[in-house]
């Protein structure tokens, strides 16, 4: 599980728009790296939506958005299409970034348990640093907040 103040390890995932997504490559800027736990539910649609509209703001603090899920890159591709999303959604569906995160956690609904993605974010500065976390993530008001520490590290 990566630390506060410590280089990640880097990684490699298929992404929408026929892309591998490498971290080493996005050397030189900051990259929001946001765990979700499925296409096209309540939660991630708002929090998909809540970063498409901040983008911009993320683009002039030299920060990439990127979200991650165990969905498959069709899935993807519908729900980003759907929703417009201007950043780029990275597969995981043998979840060896959401294990490199620790973000698979046992979960609960309707009375049954199940492991499932742990709503989670990680800010990591130029040099693939991880300057903050976020675990446990509730939707409302959480894109200002990673913005507002995206600011805060410039």
């Amino acid at each position: 599980m990566p630390a506060i103040g410590k280089k990640i390890t880097d990684f490699s995932r298929p992404a929408t728009g026929d892309k591998t997504i490498k971290l080493k490559d996005l050397a030189g800027s900051k990259v929001v790296l946001y765990f979700y736990p499925k296409d096209s539910t309540p939660g991630c649609t708002t929090e998909g939506q809540d970063f498409r509209d901040a983008k911009e703001a993320f683009s002039k603090q030299n920060t990439v958005i990127l979200g991650v899920s165990r969905d498959s890159i069709k899935r993807h591709e519908n729900f980003k299409a759907k929703q417009s999303f201007n950043f780029d959604l990275l597969s995981d569906e043998d979840e060896s970034l959401c294990k490199q995160f620790d973000v698979i956690k046992l979960k609960k609904l309707y009375g049954k348990e199940y492991m499932g993605i742990e709503r989670s974010t990680f800010l990591i500065d130029e040099n693939r640093v991880l300057i903050k976390e976020w675990r446990g993530v509730k939707v409302k008001g959480h894109v200002d907040d990673v913005l507002t520490a995206c600011k805060q590290s410039s």
